[in-house]
């Protein structure tokens, strides 16, 4: 609506008498208001910067501090140890009536007091950063915490303990660590060791010892250098170089799904979930702006970077022909939609008010019930987001670069995120197994057109109400829009609420302006290039053999009861079931985090190790007593959590040496052992996705309120991606994807291996299993 008014706020025409204005007084009214809301939200992100700029210090604070000064003068105790007098020395004197000596006695008071209150931020903000460094609690065994790390926790909290804003820890968060590269070199080789015989190890030991004597140290020290220098020395080449850079179609190769609760449904009607879905999203993009969303904690004390959050809205991923580049605004009041071959502009506040859920479910069932046929090349255009990149960026810049083209795409790519309406219906059902898989499928690619892949998250409404995302890789990891989707979902269920016909709350406004069709001019080449980048992620797509399914035996609690961590057990199973399925180990790539350094992305934990090899050989051979096989599980357990904890502590291998071939490739250096490093294959690529990082409900009081997490493709063409999550005390959700067209993997036969194993091994320890 305020975009129709604004568009007619004024109209003259001219007469023999000049120029005749005529306003509207109540566009300018909508005009006026939306400018006090820019307004707003400046100062707001003045006041957070300053707060932010002063934690763990606040103005109540330096008011105690210049008090306390004021004070002591009066009481003729001079605290500052004469350093007020030499201020009041450099003020200037005879300035006026009211510069008298009283005033630039308080005046010199309260700079020194706002100096002393500033060195005590810096200070204590110093002291946290040190404080934060400290990782040794991570390798200290349950319930055996040592005198030096309970101090540690309480000087943390008391640091701490004023209540932060999102980014108030983001200057005390430590750097991450460059490795030294003798000890990357040695836990590299250590890694590969159970997948190499004696000659093909001796080789690569010689290529590494080569590369530690003779190269590495030239390159060790730039990498030293840009560590001092940059604020993480990992980050930006990460996201440059494996993500936009990569000229590769962004489905099914980096674009990544997520599920929503599987188990309830709120609503069948598709507008309505939207409407409520929509307007919780814009609810937290604005306690994002503000920055009242909590920091995420580790053990409820040690606060993790928040930096990814800050391009979850309003972030587009533009085509170049050699590398993409990430757009983000600082706002954006409308969403893009496509239904049924048509795009929409829909606005999202009237004036500077938010529109309600009622509202928007109105606006999506007006696109829902719009008749009109799609334009000539519009339904298909979204296929140009799936194909190659160079070929979109090319066709972007020879047919979008102007006129009604560059209109329509700059309202699609300056949304703050994309909406998907489908035509199709996606639900699990626990009685049929294959209905979860469907469902993934239509998350991960849809049809190839009807997603908007550069955008930094598609939400998909199918036609019964069930919803789901497709997420771009670039901007954040997994957990980052997962802690948006579980706020969104549980606003959604707990706190919007539905009516007993399904639909919002409230009475919608029918005075809305309805939603604005996009208008397109598609020449014939273009379309040509259109329907070539749709063949190609078909291909992709149709390629993508996808099996999910959930776990009932048993499920964290379960596995607990093993004394192991669930992720350990579930790591272990994993290369059991790959053993099983293929004869044989491969490298094994799982992803954790390093979200304890400032501006910290992922690390690789390479968790097919000596330890877990011998455990599974043990196991296929099928000749060893049970307790010398709890011994070789407890063994490779012990040494899995102890990788993942080194990987998220800055001590993984893979950064590392991804970082120092980068410097290689800048300095035009050769290295035979970082090429075939980075040239090696993750046959088996592996994800835990996060779940109840928001505490929006009691998991015990409501066990069905669980998403099933989310997948992605494939990372190598013989190779098999696995996501899972460990969905509570007795669940657990898998998503296996490969490709048809290898004749050696199988994406469900390689899950029921992951099903046996995950029972053979609980039978291990007698752990009792719920029926199947």
């Amino acid at each position: 609506m305020a975009e129709a008014h604004q568009a007619v706020a004024f109209q003259f025409t001219v007469t023999p008498d000049g120029v005749d204005f005529r306003l509207s007084r109540e566009a300018l009214k909508h005009i006026y208001l939306s400018g006090i809301n820019s307004w707003k939200k400046r100062l707001i992100r003045i006041k957070n910067g300053i707060l932010r700029g002063v934690y763990p210090g606040s103005p109540t604070s330096w008011l105690v501090v210049v008090m306390a000064t004021v004070g002591s003068s009066y009481c003729k105790v001079d605290i500052s140890m004469g350093l007020v007098c030499c201020v009041q020395r450099c003020l200037p004197e005879g300035c006026g009536p009211y510069w008298t000596p009283q005033t630039r006695a308080l005046l010199s008071m309260a700079i020194f007091s706002t100096g002393v209150w500033m060195m005590g931020i810096f200070f204590f903000r110093q002291t946290l950063k040190l404080l934060l460094s400290y990782h040794g609690w991570m390798f200290e065994m349950h319930g055996h915490t040592s005198h030096f790390t309970k101090v540690w926790a309480v000087c943390v909290r008391l640091l701490s303990s004023r209540r932060p804003m999102l980014y108030s820890f983001q200057t005390s968060l430590p750097k991450l660590p460059v490795p030294s590269v003798p000890a990357t070199i040695q836990r590299y080789l250590e890694s590969v060791r159970p997948l190499l015989d004696d000659e093909e190890f001796y080789r690569m030991e010689t290529l590494a010892k080569e590369f530690q004597d003779k190269t590495a140290p030239r390159l060790q020290k730039y990498l030293v250098l840009k560590s001092w220098w940059a604020t993480n020395y990992v980050s930006d080449w990460w996201e440059e170089y494996v993500y936009l850079r990569s000229r590769a179609p962004l489905v099914v190769n980096s674009n990544y799904y997520v599920m929503e609760f599987v188990l309830i449904k709120n609503t069948e009607i598709q507008a309505a979930r939207l409407g409520n879905i929509v307007h919780a999203m814009i609810m937290y993009r604005r306690k994002l702006d503000r920055e009242e969303i909590k920091p995420v904690m580790a053990l409820g004390i040690v606060p993790m970077c928040s930096y990814q959050m800050e391009r979850m809205f309003n972030t587009t991923r533009i085509p170049g022909k050699e590398t993409d580049l990430l757009q983000h605004l600082s706002d954006s009041r409308h969403v893009a939609v496509y239904h049924k071959g048509r795009f929409f502009k829909v606005w999202l506040y009237e004036g500077s008010q938010l529109l309600r859920p009622c509202d928007l479910e109105m606006q999506f069932q007006r696109i829902l019930d719009d008749p009109s046929p799609p334009q000539p090349g519009e339904e298909k255009l979204a296929a140009l987001t799936a194909g190659g990149r160079a070929e979109w960026a090319q066709a972007r810049q020879a047919f979008f670069s102007s006129g009604k083209n560059k209109a329509a795409l700059d309202a699609i790519e300056r949304a703050a995120f994309f909406v998907a309406l489908d035509e199709e219906s996606h639900h699990y059902d626990p009685e049929d197994e294959a209905s979860l898989s469907l469902y993934g499928k239509a998350l991960l690619h849809g049809n190839c057109y009807n997603r908007w892949f550069d955008k930094s998250f598609t939400v998909i409404a199918f036609k019964n109400g069930q919803l789901g995302l497709n997420t771009e890789h670039a901007w954040a990891d997994a957990p980052i829009i997962g802690h948006l989707w579980e706020f969104v979902l549980g606003t959604e269920t707990f706190h919007l609420g539905y009516t007993e016909t399904g639909h919002c709350l409230g009475k919608p406004n029918p005075m809305l302006a309805a939603p604005q069709r996009l208008q397109w001019d598609i020449p014939e080449q273009c379309q040509a290039v259109i329907e070539s980048s749709y063949q190609v992620a078909m291909a992709l797509a149709d390629d993508v053999e996808l099996y999910c399914f959930q776990f009932l035996p048993f499920g964290k609690g379960l596995i607990k009861k093993c004394r192991t961590s669930p992720d350990a057990f579930v790591q272990i199973a994993l290369q059991l079931a790959h053993f099983r399925d293929r004869g044989k180990f491969c490298l094994t790539y799982e992803a954790s985090m390093t979200r304890m350094f400032r501006e910290g992305r992922t690390e690789t934990v390479r968790s097919c190790t000596s330890e877990s090899t011998a455990f599974v050989q043990a196991m296929v051979a099928g000749t060893h007593m049970k307790a010398d096989l709890q011994d070789l599980f407890r063994k490779a357990s012990k040494k899995h959590q102890n990788m993942y904890r080194l990987a998220m502590t800055g001590a993984g291998i893979d950064r590392h040496l991804f970082c120092l071939y980068v410097v290689s490739k800048y300095l035009g250096v050769s290295s035979p052992f970082l090429a075939e490093v980075l040239s090696e294959p993750w046959r088996l690529s592996t994800s835990q996705i996060a779940q109840f990082q928001i505490r929006m409900f009691d998991p015990e009081k409501y066990p069905n309120h669980l998403g099933a997490g989310g997948g992605f493709g494939p990372v190598a063409d013989d190779g098999y991606g696995v996501s899972y999550m460990i969905a509570g005390e007795n669940t657990l959700f898998f998503h296996i994807s490969s490709k048809f067209s290898s004749s050696e993997t199988n994406a469900q036969r390689f899950g029921n291996h992951i099903r046996q194993a995950l029972l053979d091994i609980a039978d291990l320890f007698q752990v009792p299993k719920a029926d199947s």
